[in-house]
């Protein structure tokens, strides 16, 4: 049985690369590994502990990376095997640990397996996705309905039948109840653990399986969030979220941990996802965390959901379902913004405000129990880009338009250098456009100002990482009164007390008697300006 808490990842912080959008080294537009080994000494002068790389395998990309035609290979537009092995081998002398992103809920259809189930009803790998007939009437076979909108099913006249799909129909399900299937998923674990991978964020996992008798999804009852696609009026208790997934997860942390300490960690999306993670991450056997979407898509960030997201994870034995009773709850990860998900600053504050909003919302990440995960540009402050119409790569938002929101526009480039051409990030044109208000933010002008937001996330790091409490300790004392949030985080004789103010307005404050580890925006023991941060060691 592994001791979780000597463990590298418990309290890491995890800096999120979107490789496309990183650094272009070979000035075709699109970022690229060899970009992201050139720049590797910023990510780790920020003091993080692991980087997380998006997909960079085979992929046709009508989903960017998403879509894998080959998990055991690069993609040419963002290099080589030997190009990763690099950057594995800079990361590592720099001090970082790798983790990168693996998709088992679906492939790309120009995947290899995709192309031989396909050929006909009795080929070797005819059961590695989810086949289907048709209805008599020749509609799909039941009503599920794909994330991006319209049927989860499309035609395929090779076999007479439908296949499933819950993002594009370039995207065909694996069938995960095939042992075969999952034995593949985890030889490509193996590959990539042998190439010195330290970990691994597992997309949709709770996409991987679901009912295999097909039923019907029922209704969602109705609320007040909006519906912009065809999937908001169901509850997805029948496509997805199946309890089979649970002994898929088994199998990948064996895998992982005989490879030694390494990091994984399930993306779980969709309803009822609290209970998923914890039933994914429960005990010694399972993954490691779970990467909560509770602050990825909130419109507000108030005291009350702070409470309410800590108050899920206590570090008590998980008692949810006969399948983790009384076993050790798992531990939680935390993003403000990723890929998928709006800049973080602009859904939350006035433009005015954003400055001192993303040092406090900074110094907020930093503070909850569980793993902060940074995205790239966040250390920047980096704001949402609006994309227009003719410009969008993003295929949902363009099937969509313009009722969903783009992820392009947290998509956009990395700005390095302000004064060079589309902020350093490329010689040529990029494949999304930067922003001149986000090139002002570029990192080599933020270097020489102290008081920048890339400066200010150095300090808040190496506060963290100076005390215990902050890494690993337990969360408790927490209270909400108006904007302003308080709480404790205490390991053995360690104890951090956290005040934050999350409003626009100046609020008295009578701090507990201790060290002033963080006066952040103004804070003083005795007042809280707007959006300040006060951190007292006992």
């Amino acid at each position: 049985m592994t001791d979780r808490a000597n463990l590298w990842w418990k309290g890491a912080c995890v800096y999120q690369i979107y490789p496309r959008s990183f650094a272009d080294s070979n000035g075709d537009g699109v970022g690229d590994l060899a970009g992201i080994t050139a720049h590797l000494d910023h990510v780790a002068s920020l003091g993080v502990d692991a980087i997380w790389i998006s997909p960079f395998f085979t992929s046709p990309m009508r989903d960017f990376g998403y879509d894998v035609a080959d998990y055991c290979d690069v993609d040419p537009i963002f290099g080589t095997l030997s190009d990763f092995d690099a950057l594995v081998a800079r990361a590592h002398a720099l001090g970082l640990k790798v983790m990168i992103d693996m998709v088992f809920a679906h492939t790309s259809d120009q995947h290899a397996w995709f192309s031989e189930s396909r050929a006909d009803r009795t080929n070797a790998k005819s059961d590695w996705y989810v086949w289907r007939d048709a209805n008599p009437d020749g509609t799909p076979p039941n009503n599920w309905q794909s994330v991006f909108g319209g049927p989860a099913w499309t035609w395929d006249a090779r076999r007479q039948q439908y296949y499933m799909h819950q993002f594009l129909k370039e995207q065909p399900q694996l069938n995960c109840h095939n042992p075969a299937v999952q034995e593949a998923c985890l030889d490509a674990l193996r590959f990539w653990l042998a190439r010195g991978v330290d970990g691994f964020r597992l997309d949709a996992l709770n996409h991987a399986m679901f009912d295999p008798d097909f039923t019907d999804n029922p209704p969602a009852p109705e609320s007040d969030k909006p519906r912009t696609r065809s999937y908001d009026f169901q509850l997805k208790t029948k496509s997805m979220n199946h309890p089979d997934v649970v002994g898929f997860v088994e199998r990948i942390a064996a895998v992982c941990n005989a490879a030694g300490a390494s990091f994984t960690v399930a993306e779980i999306g969709g309803d009822d996802a609290v209970t998923l993670m914890k039933a994914y991450t429960a005990g010694e056997a399972r993954l490691n965390s779970a990467y909560s979407f509770d602050f990825l898509y909130a419109d507000k960030l108030t005291p009350d959901l702070v409470i309410k997201t800590q108050a899920q994870w206590t570090g008590a034995p998980d008692a949810d379902g006969p399948d983790t009773a009384n076993m050790a709850e798992g531990w939680p990860s935390w993003a403000f913004e990723n890929h998928d998900a709006p800049r973080h600053i602009s859904r939350w504050v006035g433009e005015a405000d954003r400055p001192a909003y993303a040092r406090l919302t900074m110094a907020l990440l930093f503070a909850l129990r569980g793993n902060p995960f940074l995205y790239q540009g966040q250390e920047l402050g980096l704001t949402q880009d609006e994309i227009p119409f003719e410009l969008l790569q993003d295929p949902e938002a363009i099937a969509n338009w313009p009722l969903t929101l783009s992820r392009d526009g947290v998509r956009t480039p990395m700005p390095w250098q302000a004064s060079a051409g589309h902020g350093g990030f490329t010689a040529s044109h990029p494949w999304l456009p930067l922003s001149p208000a986000n090139i002002a933010r570029a990192v080599d002008v933020q270097e020489g100002d102290p008081d920048s937001q890339l400066n200010w996330t150095r300090r808040l790091l190496a506060i963290r990482r100076a005390q215990p409490a902050l890494l690993t300790g337990a969360l408790d004392h927490a209270v909400a009164k108006g904007d302003l949030l308080t709480f404790t985080r205490r390991e053995a004789g360690d104890v951090v007390h956290c005040a934050f103010n999350l409003g626009a307005g100046t609020m008295p404050y009578t701090a507990p008697i201790g060290a002033t580890l963080l006066a952040l925006n103004g804070a003083t023991p005795t007042s809280l300006p707007p959006y300040s941060a006060l951190f007292i060691r006992a």
